[in-house]
């Protein structure tokens, strides 16, 4: 199962690893991670321990939970792939229901829904753009590179798919660039240098106050910045390693105060540019972000 599909899921702000198996077409989800959440289990050995008891009284009810489970490798805490145990999505709803209580419940409601939402098909897409001859012909840094990216994760699911608004936008109670002044203000920011980390993160900055696009603007601007980490400076963020309540919080500060976000994304620098499964996690990670609590 070599380059495989390697997706985060989060519930609860804790993550459940998965797989994709391309030769039987379905994903396989990491047992000690569902175990851990619906336990409220931080402890790794102790989530261990009770799965094997667990899976010991399972076996001896001859429950089809124990005979679905299979081992794959899956990336540990540590950096490192590990043989873990794994279940197909049938095998987590069946697993769900060995732990009766709301939690368990509301779990079982969130790992059901569908990915047919707009989010869960843009997402998709942006998976598909590492793989697209489409990602090495978006202009870096411009605004026509970042309505191009744009434009692709939405096409078909926006009618304003990689159009600049036309409207005034306001979130939090902070009021993103005037519309009317919008095409002068996107001129000012991509003129605005990029030869360094602080020039770059600043340009980063200034794109954001500006949203120029109705919905999906903080999703596409992650790709945008990563791409011109990437050719200025052969680096990008790996976004697993910036939480999203740091990441919400250093945003916040930004339009004043950007010395948070830049400390926090440079201890996320990686130079692994072009490697697959850092690049699928830091999308699990950006459309997470984005999801309201």
């Amino acid at each position: 199962m070599s380059n495989t599909k390697i997706s985060i899921r989060f519930f609860d702000d804790r993550k459940v690893r998965a797989v994709w198996d391309d030769e039987n077409a379905k994903w396989w989800f990491s047992v000690l991670d569902i175990i851990a959440l619906l336990r409220d289990e931080n402890d790794y050995t102790k989530s261990r321990n009770y799965w094997k008891y667990l899976k010991a009284k399972l076996k001896k009810e001859d429950s089809q939970v124990v005979s679905a489970t299979t081992q794959l490798k899956l990336l540990a805490p540590d950096g490192k792939k590990r043989i873990t145990d794994v279940l197909d999505y049938d095998g987590i709803i069946a697993l769900g229901k060995e732990f009766p209580s709301p939690k368990a419940n509301r779990f079982i409601e969130w790992f059901t829904f569908s990915d047919e939402s707009i989010d869960g098909k843009s997402k998709t897409k942006a998976y598909a753009l590492f793989e697209s001859s489409f990602i090495s012909s978006l202009e870096v840094g411009t605004v026509k590179g970042l309505q191009q990216i744009h434009a692709y994760l939405f096409g078909g699911l926006y009618d304003f798919a990689g159009q600049i608004r036309q409207k005034n936008i306001s979130k939090g109670g902070f009021q993103f660039a005037v519309s009317h002044f919008l095409g002068n203000t996107l001129k000012r920011i991509e003129a605005m240098p990029e030869a360094t980390f602080d020039e770059i993160v600043d340009k980063y900055v200034e794109m954001n106050i500006a949203h120029p696009f109705m919905e999906g603007n903080g999703r596409s601007t992650r790709i945008w910045l990563d791409l011109i980490l990437k050719k200025r400076l052969e680096k990008c963020v790996d976004w697993s390693k910036i939480s999203k309540q740091d990441y919400f919080n250093a945003m916040m500060l930004s339009p004043t105060e950007s010395c948070t976000l830049k400390t926090l994304l440079k201890g996320a620098l990686t130079i692994k540019i072009d490697d697959r499964e850092m690049y699928m996690r830091g999308i699990d990670y950006s459309y997470y972000y984005e999801e309201n609590d």
